[in-house]
C-alpha cells in the first residue's frame, strides 16, 4: 500500500500491471459545498441538517465539526450539545446535485467506465491499456486536482478491485490518495476489523466474533463450510474479498426504466396491519434505490400475489416526482383498500416506482399561506429523515434503523419472515432497464 502525495513523474512510481479501479469519495460533501458558497464558513464547524429545535438529524458535518464528535445521523439536539458554535444549515440538494454532476464529468474525461454508487461517491476503471499505458496514480492524481479547482475535495483508493478501492479510500481522509499496488491486496487487508468490508453489518460481525474472526485476514482463512454457517450464500463472495480477489467490473449504468421490491412469506398475511407493514417495507427499500440513483418516479405501483396464487396489481400517478417513501403511504395504503379485503390471505407483496423524470422547478408566490410554509417544512424534516436513515442503512444494513410501520412485518406479533434468507429474495429485486 502506498499513501501517494504529489508525485508527478511516472518513474518514480511502482510499475502497475493489471486492473485499476478508483473510488472517489467527496470528503463532506454537503458540508463543503455550503462552505465553498459561503466563504465566511471555511475552517468552522458547518452542520448540514434538522434544527435541533424541530428534532432534526444531521445529514453531513464538515470535518470542523467532526472534531467535536458531530457525525451523520446523529440528532440534532446532541450535535448542537457537542459543538454549540457550529453553523446549521438546512442543504440545497438541487446545488448539491450540481456540483457532483461536475465532479463525474470529471471522471467521464478520464474514462467512459463509471459506476456511480451515490451523490457523493462513484467507481471508475482506469486499468492501463495497450493504447494508454498512463500510470493509475497519476490519473488518479489529477482527478483529484480537477475536483479541488471546483472548490470540494475527494478521498481516492485505487485497488485491483471495487471491494480494495473502497476500503483504500476510507484509510486518508480527508484529501487523501491511496493505491494498494497488484499483488499486495492480501497483506493491506489482513490486520483489518470484518467490518471493514462492505457487506459486512453488525448482525455479522457478531456472528463472525462468535467464532474468533475479528479481522479480514481470519476471514480469508476461514473454511467455506463455516463461513457458509456464519454468512449464508455471501460467505464465498465475503472471503473472495477479503482475499482481495476481483469481483464484479465497472459498468455504466444503462438508463433505469423502473425500481421494484418484492417480498414474499413462508406464512400468507391475512391481517390489515401486516400487510400495511410490508407494504411499508417495500416501499422504504424502493425509495432508498430511488435516492441513491438520484431518481424521482411518478408512478407508484402496488403488487398482490394471493394464496390461491392469483396477481392483482394497480397503477397511480403521484403528485410530482418523487423519491420520498414516506410521503407515499397514503396512496398505498388506498391502492391497498383497492386490491384486497380483510380476510383474503396474501403471499406476496410488491412496490414499484416508474416514469422518472425531474421535479418542476418550485414557483415563488406572494400569497404562499401557512398551510404551504408548514407542509414545506413537513417535506424538508421528511428529507432530512430520510437521508439520515439511508446513511445508517447504507453503512449497517437494512435492519439496522426502521420505521414503525416497517417493524411489524419482520418482529410482530403474527411473525411472518420471508422465504429466502433476507427480506429481499433472490430474482425479487430490480431495476429495469431498456
Amino acid at each position: 500500500m502506498e499513501a501517494c502525495g504529489d508525485t508527478s513523474r511516472e518513474w518514480a512510481l511502482p510499475p502497475w500491471e493489471g486492473k485499476a479501479i478508483v473510488l472517489l469519495d467527496l470528503d463532506a460533501f454537503f458540508a463543503s459545498v455550503e462552505q465553498l458558497d459561503h466563504p465566511g464558513w471555511r475552517g468552522k464547524p458547518v452542520i448540514v441538517g434538522g434544527r435541533p429545535e424541530d428534532r432534526g438529524v444531521v445529514s453531513t458535518a464538515s470535518y470542523e465539526a467532526r472534531a467535536f464528535g458531530v457525525h451523520s445521523a446523529m440528532a440534532s439536539s446532541v450535535a448542537a450539545s457537542l459543538c454549540p458554535q457550529a453553523i446549521w444549515t438546512q442543504g440545497r440538494h438541487r446545488r448539491y446535485k450540481e456540483v457532483s454532476r461536475q465532479v463525474m464529468a470529471i471522471l467521464y474525461d478520464e474514462t467512459p467506465l463509471i459506476q456511480q454508487v451515490s451523490i457523493d461517491e462513484a467507481f471508475a476503471d482506469v486499468s492501463p491499456t495497450k493504447t494508454n499505458r498512463e500510470h493509475p496514480v497519476l490519473v488518479a492524481q489529477r482527478i483529484q486536482r480537477r475536483v479541488e479547482e471546483l472548490g470540494v475535495t475527494c478521498s481516492i483508493g485505487i485497488g485491483t478491485s471495487k471491494a480494495v478501492a473502497k476500503i483504500a479510500s476510507e484509510t486518508r481522509k480527508p484529501r487523501g490518495l491511496t493505491a494498494v499496488y497488484p499483488g499486495t491486496e492480501a497483506s493491506f487487508l489482513a490486520p483489518l476489523p470484518v467490518k471493514a468490508l462492505s457487506g459486512i453489518g453488525a448482525a455479522s460481525e457478531r456472528a463472525l466474533a462468535s467464532r474468533g474472526i475479528r479481522t479480514l485476514g481470519d476471514l480469508a482463512n476461514a473454511s467455506d463450510s463455516l463461513l457458509q454457517r456464519l454468512l449464508g450464500k455471501n460467505g464465498a463472495v465475503m472471503k473472495r474479498r477479503a482475499m482481495g480477489l476481483g469481483d464484479s467490473a465497472v459498468e455504466e449504468r444503462e438508463p433505469v426504466k423502473s425500481i421494484s421490491n418484492e417480498l414474499s412469506f413462508a406464512e400468507d398475511l391475512t391481517g390489515r396491519g401486516d400487510l400495511e407493514a410490508a407494504v411499508s417495507t417495500m416501499a422504504a427499500k424502493v425509495g432508498r434505490r430511488a435516492r441513491t440513483a438520484g431518481l424521482k418516479g411518478i408512478t407508484l405501483t402496488l403488487r398482490l400475489r394471493f394464496g390461491d396464487r392469483t396477481v392483482r396489481s394497480v397503477q397511480r400517478k403521484l403528485p410530482e416526482p418523487s423519491d420520498d417513501d414516506l410521503s407515499w403511504r397514503g396512496m398505498l395504503g388506498e391502492m391497498l383498500d383497492e386490491l384486497w379485503a380483510e380476510g383474503v390471505s396474501v403471499r406476496l407483496v410488491g412496490v414499484g416506482l416508474s416514469d422518472f423524470r425531474e421535479p418542476a422547478p418550485a414557483q415563488a408566490t406572494l400569497f404562499g399561506g401557512l398551510d404551504d410554509d408548514q407542509e414545506a417544512r413537513r417535506g424538508q424534516s421528511r428529507r432530512e429523515l430520510l437521508a439520515a436513515t439511508d446513511s445508517v442503512r447504507a453503512r449497517f444494513g437494512d435492519a439496522a434503523v426502521r420505521f414503525g410501520s416497517e417493524i411489524r412485518t419482520l418482529e410482530g406479533e403474527h411473525c411472518h419472515r420471508p422465504s429466502g434468507d433476507d427480506a429481499e429474495s433472490p430474482g425479487r429485486t430490480g431495476v429495469r432497464k431498456p
